[in-house]
């Protein structure tokens, strides 16, 4: 699988950081793969200027000088494809860490050079297809069980179609191993389990179709109020210490996606650390196996070379239309899109490019759209429906929105969860303002959770529309103070207490509450709801709101999120009975004083 270098007469000519100026270049090629100096750095041509080249090298160019030989390889920077991938670390080139590691220990020498997946590693290869059987590129030609979660579909390149000519047997074969011959028009092509592909290409795909199913990450703050959609882009900005991390590691830990690709794209190197130390012990909600049975780690942490981090979501990116491409739902998180467009200002004044504003390149929104534009729900070349839903943190320097990497993310994007600084001090997490957040996915999505809970929308814009008119409400109060407020909007006040810390908050350590599934989610905010409603018309028939306050069922409300888990929805039925039947049982109480104007309806 390794690519015919080509020898030439190519130097180096000038070394600033990772950019290479290199002459004798005639015969390289833009975005061309090259080796630099003795150790062989892998580099990449992102200029031609006659027989000279600008070479961004991936790897540290300390001790590098003028007259270094450059070796071109003829190829694009391309990552391989194929069974191994779920499971394994790699950094932003598509190195895995653990056989570098094995290879020569803790830190990761210059030049090193590991093959991506393991080829002598045996894999059962089961066929699903047949001799003069006619294929199309993308079709699936076999099987091999990856992890227990993972069948890995062996599919033919999407450049080849053609009749098979023949095919292996079920047995064990290496990735490198001929598994099936395809007679093209242009003659025989043999077909392993192993394929190459452009970082920087999308894949192709047969249509775009319109987003229908939300992506179920079990909190409650996304699923109900801001889902996305199976194949939508979110981004999550926030300033320092707001949780932006955490949330993407709930997020990447309980969505419902068949494989999970997270990208540590220029964080903090203790970050990565405890998402390798956590995935594995984790189990999936869904089938009880570990996590990292369906999950790929890129990191390329903060202390890696800076154009490694400008490659690794497109490497990461790549790897998830692969899956995607088999029929799957892929979720990828890029933590941080902020350190990958630092990453594009340093690279930019280093090739001394005209900046843009805050010195970001004017190719900012450009890159970012060919980022977050590779998602999508797609009808796969093998007729299937799939997803690549893709999520991107943003830091803005200070929290403040109207930097350019937030703004120009909201272009591409069609969901928003705005992270509050206020919030995060006040330790509600995950601390997702819900005035400043916005999903353009509800409509789309609204179909499907009429299914699972007809009341959702009802529900749902109940909720937002009492958050608000607290909001305002709050204004109020901290100018003249609560007490000078009637009941009514006092129970305003009431009630969003109840539902920030009740329904919002959601403790990532707690063993009942770090996933909520939409059933539990749906009920929880009905209780929350129908204590509401009866309270209203309770405080309209002259009942105080002392009294209400004072139901048995409040603080059993608070702690339901906890008390309860997934497989309890039969308790929370019984606490919306026990609401009903207090709240019923208090006008009874006034109607019989006398004092009760008009009783509260019995739903």
């Amino acid at each position: 699988m390794t690519v015919a270098s080509r020898t030439t007469e190519s130097m180096a000519t000038r070394i600033s950081g990772p950019i290479v100026t290199a002459a004798g270049m005639h015969a390289a090629q833009m975005y061309e793969v090259v080796q630099v100096g003795s150790l062989g750095l892998v580099g990449e041509v992102v200029r031609l200027v006659g027989d000279h080249a600008t070479i961004q090298v991936y790897e540290d160019t300390t001790m590098i000088k003028p007259g270094a030989p450059i070796l071109c390889t003829g190829a694009p920077l391309s990552v391989w494809l194929g069974p191994g991938l779920v499971g394994n670390i790699y950094d932003g080139i598509q190195r895995p860490l653990p056989g570098i590691q094995a290879h020569s220990g803790a830190w990761i020498r210059r030049g090193e050079k590991v093959e991506p997946l393991d080829t002598e590693k045996l894999w059962t290869f089961e066929p699903l297809v047949k001799p003069d059987d006619v294929v199309t590129g993308g079709q699936v030609i076999g099987k091999v069980v990856e992890t227990p979660l993972v069948d890995h579909l062996i599919m033919v390149p999407p450049e080849v179609s053609g009749t098979v000519r023949s095919i292996v047997d079920k047995g064990n074969y290496k990735i490198t191993d001929m598994v099936a011959v395809v007679e093209t028009a242009a003659g025989p092509r043999e077909v392993t389990m192993v394929q190459q592909w452009p970082v920087r290409v999308p894949r192709p795909i047969r249509q775009r179709l319109r987003i229908s199913e939300p992506l179920i990450t079990g909190q409650r703050i996304i699923d109900t109020f801001f889902p996305i959609g199976k194949g939508g882009a979110a981004a999550i900005p926030g300033g320092f210490g707001t949780g932006k991390t955490i949330t993407q590691h709930q997020l990447a830990k309980w969505s419902d996606a068949d494989i999970i690709v997270f990208i540590g794209c220029g964080e903090r190197g203790n970050e990565m650390t405890e998402v390798l130390r956590e995935f594995p012990e984790l189990k999936d909600p869904r089938s009880g196996r570990p996590l990292m049975e369906r999950t790929i780690l890129i990191a390329n942490t903060s202390n890696m070379p800076v154009a490694a981090r400008e490659v690794s979501i497109y490497t990461g990116i790549t790897l998830a239309e692969y899956y995607r491409d088999m029929g799957k739902s892929v979720a990828v998180f890029a933590d941080s899109t902020s350190r990958w467009a630092e990453a594009l200002r340093e690279l930019a004044a280093r090739l001394e490019e005209m900046p843009a504003e805050e010195g970001f390149p004017a190719s900012l929104p450009t890159r970012l759209a060919q980022f977050y534009e590779r998602g999508g729900a797609v009808t796969t070349l093998a007729g299937e429906r799939a997803s690549v839903s893709i999520v991107g943190a943003v830091s803005p320097p200070g929290g403040d929105f109207s930097e350019p990497v937030t703004q120009h993310t909201r272009r591409f994007i069609r969901c928003f969860w705005a992270l509050d600084t206020e919030l995060a001090n006040a330790r509600h997490y995950p601390s997702i303002h819900w005035l400043h957040s916005y999903s353009e996915y509800v409509e789309d999505v609204d179909l499907w959770w009429k299914r699972e809970a007809a009341d959702w929308a009802e529900l749902r814009t109940e909720a937002l529309t009492l958050l608000q008119r607290e909001e305002r409400l709050q204004q109020i109060v901290q100018l003249v103070g609560p007490d000078v407020l009637p009941d009514g909007q006092r129970l305003i006040l009431f009630i969003a207490e109840i539902m920030k810390d009740g329904f919002l908050a959601q403790s990532a350590f707690d063993e009942n509450d770090m996933y909520c599934a939409p059933e539990r989610q749906v009920a929880l905010l009905r209780i929350i709801l129908t204590l509401y409603r009866r309270g209203r018309d309770l405080i309209q028939g002259g009942v105080p709101l002392m009294r209400i306050r004072s139901l048995n069922c409040v603080p059993q409300i608070m702690r339901a999120k906890s008390a309860f888990g997934n497989d309890e929805l039969e308790k929370l039925d019984e606490l919306k009975q026990k609401v009903m039947e207090e709240t019923e049982a208090l006008a009874k109480e006034y109607i019989k004083e006398g004092t009760l104007l008009c009783t509260p309806p019995s739903k």
